[in-house]
Protein backbone atom coordinates (compact mmCIF):
# COMPACT_ATOMS: atom_id res chain seq x y z
CA UNK A 1 0.00 0.00 0.00
CA UNK A 2 1.21 3.44 -0.80
CA UNK A 3 0.58 6.72 1.05
CA UNK A 4 -2.18 7.76 -1.36
CA UNK A 5 -4.20 4.60 -0.65
CA UNK A 6 -4.46 5.16 3.09
CA UNK A 7 -7.51 6.62 4.77
CA UNK A 8 -6.96 10.15 6.00
CA UNK A 9 -8.97 12.98 7.45
CA UNK A 10 -10.01 15.47 4.78
CA UNK A 11 -7.92 18.62 4.72
CA UNK A 12 -10.83 20.85 3.64
CA UNK A 13 -12.17 23.11 6.40
CA UNK A 14 -15.48 24.96 6.51
CA UNK A 15 -14.68 28.62 5.82
CA UNK A 16 -15.29 31.21 8.51
CA UNK A 17 -18.66 32.95 8.33
CA UNK A 18 -18.66 36.01 6.12
CA UNK A 19 -19.34 39.35 7.77
CA UNK A 20 -22.81 40.69 7.00
CA UNK A 21 -23.03 44.09 5.35
CA UNK A 22 -24.18 46.96 7.57
CA UNK A 23 -27.87 47.77 7.85
CA UNK A 24 -29.19 50.30 5.34
CA UNK A 25 -29.18 53.88 6.58
CA UNK A 26 -32.16 56.16 6.67
CA UNK A 27 -32.28 58.94 4.10
CA UNK A 28 -31.25 62.32 5.40
CA UNK A 29 -34.21 64.63 5.75
CA UNK A 30 -33.91 68.00 4.10
CA UNK A 31 -34.34 70.55 6.83
CA UNK A 32 -35.56 74.09 6.44
CA UNK A 33 -38.02 75.72 4.13
CA UNK A 34 -38.15 75.05 0.43
CA UNK A 35 -37.34 77.94 -1.85
CA UNK A 36 -40.21 79.42 -3.85
CA UNK A 37 -40.26 78.63 -7.57
CA UNK A 38 -38.22 80.90 -9.85
CA UNK A 39 -41.23 81.94 -11.93
CA UNK A 40 -43.50 82.45 -8.91
CA UNK A 41 -46.68 80.61 -8.07
CA UNK A 42 -49.52 80.25 -10.59
CA UNK A 43 -52.57 82.35 -9.65
CA UNK A 44 -55.55 81.63 -11.90
CA UNK A 45 -57.67 84.77 -12.26
CA UNK A 46 -61.00 83.08 -11.40
CA UNK A 47 -59.82 81.05 -8.38
CA UNK A 48 -61.28 83.41 -5.75
CA UNK A 49 -64.58 83.50 -7.64
CA UNK A 50 -64.70 79.69 -7.68
CA UNK A 51 -64.44 79.44 -3.89
CA UNK A 52 -66.89 82.31 -3.34
CA UNK A 53 -69.67 80.51 -5.25
CA UNK A 54 -72.39 78.77 -3.26
CA UNK A 55 -72.63 75.00 -3.82
CA UNK A 56 -75.55 73.95 -5.98
CA UNK A 57 -78.23 71.83 -4.39
CA UNK A 58 -79.41 69.49 -7.13
CA UNK A 59 -81.97 66.70 -7.28
CA UNK A 60 -79.33 64.09 -6.48
CA UNK A 61 -78.59 65.80 -3.17
CA UNK A 62 -82.28 65.91 -2.20
CA UNK A 63 -82.78 62.22 -3.05
CA UNK A 64 -79.73 61.30 -1.00
CA UNK A 65 -80.96 63.25 2.03
CA UNK A 66 -84.45 61.70 1.87
CA UNK A 67 -83.11 58.19 1.50
CA UNK A 68 -80.75 58.32 4.50
CA UNK A 69 -82.40 60.78 6.89
CA UNK A 70 -86.05 60.01 6.15
CA UNK A 71 -87.11 63.63 5.80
Amino acid sequence: MSDSDECTTPKYRIPAAAVCPPAPRKKVEERGKKKPPKNGYFHPPDLDMFFAMEPRRGAAYADHRVMFFGS
